[in-house]
Formats: structure tokens, sequence, C-alpha cells
């Protein structure tokens, strides 16, 4: 698969960029992109959730009245789930949500949704660039130029770049990260990926 690679003035170089069929030009896998989409977001949870129970709960254990000749339903102490002020039951107990997938089938799943991307047309390949200083300015123009700025935007990078980083800090909606740092779920969550020259190599080969 062949695309046009732009300048950050938005104009085509005239040049062509090769973009790897296994990688962006594969039947996709949905299944795949669901539980690598999956699995990043459980990753994610902090999983520190938790509700007294009833043995947790601050109060007397003292039986409130006896069982029976009372003319009232059974009841324990004050404790009791039924009571206003009770343990609850079943509570959520902290707990770890991370689960383990195949790397066969992450990348599978990347590719999925590299190729997804391509074939909507929301793949631009850009000009390497920097910014001598950072400044949100000159990236939004960036952004208007190639026609995605009110996108969401992932913009990769060939390696950290600090300038271009904090320029688009700021901008919301968008996102700056490494082709090596690239997975599922970021791709699938934007509607616009720029992907720098430089960073094509890596790309190829995910």
């Amino acid at each position: 698969m062949e695309l046009a690679i732009y300048n950050i003035k938005g104009e085509d170089t005239g040049r062509k960029a090769q973009l790897n069929d296994e990688v962006f030009g594969i039947d996709v896998n949905e299944h795949a992109v669901y539980l690598d989409v999956k699995q990043y977001l459980a990753n994610q949870r902090q999983g520190t959730h938790k509700s007294k129970e009833r043995s947790e709960v601050s109060g007397s254990t003292r039986k409130l009245h006896k069982q029976k000749g009372g003319g009232g339903s059974r009841i324990g102490d004050i404790n009791s789930p039924v009571l206003v002020g009770g343990g609850r039951v079943f509570g959520p107990r902290p707990r770890d949500y991370r689960f383990k997938l195949n790397r066969k089938l992450k990348q599978l799943a990347r590719r999925s949704a590299l190729s997804q991307k391509a074939k909507d047309g929301q793949i631009i390949v850009v000009e390497d660039f920097t910014f001598e200083a950072p400044k949100t300015k000159d990236f939004v123009n960036i952004t208007k130029n190639l026609k995605v700025d009110g996108k969401r935007v992932l913009l990769i990078l060939p390696d950290q770049n600090k300038n271009v980083y904090l320029s688009a800090r700021n901008v919301p909606d968008t996102r700056v990260m490494t082709a090596s740092d690239l997975n599922t779920y970021w791709v699938m969550n934007n509607k616009a990926i720029l992907l720098t020259e430089g960073s094509l190599d890596c790309v190829n080969n995910l």
C-alpha cells in the first residue's frame, strides 16, 4: 500500500510512503481487536473498590430483641444488612482485573486496527518535524493544514520529542506517542492518525 507524504503545511511532497500490506492490508479480526481493547482497559483499573461487610461495620453485636413472642420479625444485631447503616451483602472487594493475552493475538489486533484505519482513509503520512521550542499554536496550525483539527488525533513519532509533546499536550483530543508504544486501544480511539515518516520502519514491523 502506498500513501502520499505531506509536509507540515499540508502540501503533497510528491513522494510516496510504502506501507507493509501485512500490517495495513489484512482482513480485520474484530474479536481480536475487542479482546486487546478489553485487556488494555482492564489493566487501567485500580481495583481498590471496597465496601464494609457485616463483620466490619461499627456497631453493637447485641441481639435487638428476642427471637419469639414479640409479634415482629426475627432479627439479629444492628449490623444486619437489612437495616439502614448495616453491612453490605456481597459488596465489592479489592481485586486485580488484569488478564493475559498471547503475543500473536495482540499483534493480530494491532494489525487489524491499523488495517481498518487504512481502509477508512484515516492515516496520513507526514514528514518528520520538530519545534525549536514548545508552542501549542504551531501544532494547531499543523492540524489545520492537514485538515484534522477538531478530530481525535494520534501523532506517532519515531522517538521521544519533548518539544512536540509539550506543544500538543494542551490540544483537546490529541495524543502523542512513539511507534514502539503503539497499541490497539489508541489506534481505534482516534479519527485521524498522523504517521511521521521516521516512524514507518518501526510501524511496518509491528
